[in-house]
């Protein structure tokens, strides 16, 4: 036996199963991947938030008030594993920590209605990774019931193959239809009324362009005196003209003769868009749920009609959150088995808001108010739930 040195044996580099595979692709290749659903929506989806900064601005708004969280575990050696786990957890290879990985899975789900991630198992010793998938190299497919779902890739032959381990495999959905797969994108109906925007924002640019930057007409009439030398005298006139408009400093224009100077579309009147555009984009706000003043749109609002706003806010984001704690307690179970802890975890999110935490401060010191009105005047009407009988006679 041949040994090389004491040099140890390197232990194998964790494989990605949803990464895209280095293969050679031809240069036609989509069409050959035209059976990945969605790829067409996607990109304009993609295309939206690109052109539109109010869409795009919605979505990270969301993101950022999904709020923090934390797993927690039964077992406390368990629950110092997790913390650890969720601060240094290697992310896509550039990033680290729980919280960036739940960002771009959270992004990925309000953009496109379905999120696929990974938890890639490290060396012995070594942390678990997290790996947030491209839904171009990933395929749904039905599995032998309606209640299962194969997690393909793309293979060189043309058919999806199922990844090896789809235990490790993370998927969520959004709004999705019965029988479907995919779920659907936040920015679903909004194609028709963003191009409609766009064609707005598109004509005003072009009218200033046309308006905005004086355009002159010079106009020279020749008297009966001049109509010999009238072709040498507008070839004079066009160079004076020329030379003063070119002049990084004002400059006078002087001309002999009839000549007469206007500005195209002086009389021509700029279209109010300020209507048709608020229209379109009362309906991209509706669509989103985000309230306007949080998109910077100055629009006329009460105080009242603001704490609505925020309450509705409130709802969308607690039902996202239904909707990522579910994942995030399957990664943690995953987790705990990885490292071979038992039990599960349990998902425990902050208060959304600042106002939240008033409100049910406010809540709080009303009920112990009106249980500690109960339990010194019984007699009054107070009773074990704490409900006090106003109406009744102070002892």
């Amino acid at each position: 036996m041949i040994r090389r040195f004491g040099k140890k044996k390197e232990a194998p580099a964790p494989v990605v199963q949803t990464a895209e595979a280095p293969v050679f692709r031809h240069p036609f290749g989509a069409l050959r991947n035209s059976y990945v659903l969605g790829k067409c929506e996607r990109e304009l989806y993609r295309s939206l938030r690109e052109s539109i900064p109010v869409i795009d601005a919605a979505v990270y708004k969301l993101v950022r008030l999904i709020g923090s969280f934390r797993l927690k575990c039964d077992d406390p050696g368990a629950q110092a594993a997790m913390e650890r786990f969720c601060r240094e957890v290697p992310v896509n290879g550039l990033s680290q920590g729980l919280d960036h990985f739940v960002s771009e899975y959270f992004e990925q789900l309000l953009t496109y209605g379905t999120a696929v991630g990974e938890i890639v198992p490290g060396a012995p010793g070594e942390w678990p990774a997290l790996y947030n998938s491209s839904l171009e190299q990933v395929v749904l497919l039905p599995g032998a019931s309606p209640l299962q779902v194969k997690v393909c890739v793309p293979s060189p032959g043309g058919e999806p193959e199922e990844v090896p381990c789809p235990g490790l495999v993370l998927c969520s959905v959004v709004m999705a239809q019965p029988g479907e797969i995919y779920g659907r994108s936040l920015l679903r109906g909004l194609p028709f009324v963003s191009d409609i925007l766009l064609k707005i924002l598109q004509t005003v640019g072009t009218n200033w362009e046309r308006i905005g930057n004086v355009r002159f007409s010079v106009t020279y009439r020749p008297g009966e005196n001049d109509r010999g030398f009238s072709r040498e005298r507008a070839m004079q006139i066009a160079g004076e003209w020329s030379k003063a408009m070119k002049s990084p400093e004002p400059r006078d224009f002087i001309a002999v003769g009839d000549v007469n100077i206007q500005a195209i579309g002086a009389d021509v009147e700029m279209p109010d868009c300020q209507v048709p555009a608020r229209l379109i984009l009362e309906q991209i706000v509706a669509k989103l749920g985000i309230p306007p003043f949080l998109l910077g749109l100055s629009w006329s609002s009460t105080e009242r009609m603001s704490s609505q706003q925020a309450d509705m806010l409130t709802s969308e984001l607690e039902y996202y959150r239904r909707v990522l704690g579910s994942m995030l307690e399957r990664l943690g179970g995953l987790f705990l088995k990885l490292q071979g802890f038992g039990g599960t975890c349990r998902v425990e999110w902050e208060n959304i808001s600042l106002q939240d935490e008033v409100e049910l401060a406010k809540a709080q010191l009303y009920r112990a108010r009106a249980k500690a009105c109960a339990a010194a005047l019984p007699e009054q009407g107070g009773d074990d739930d704490g409900n006090y009988d106003g109406n009744a006679a102070p002892g």
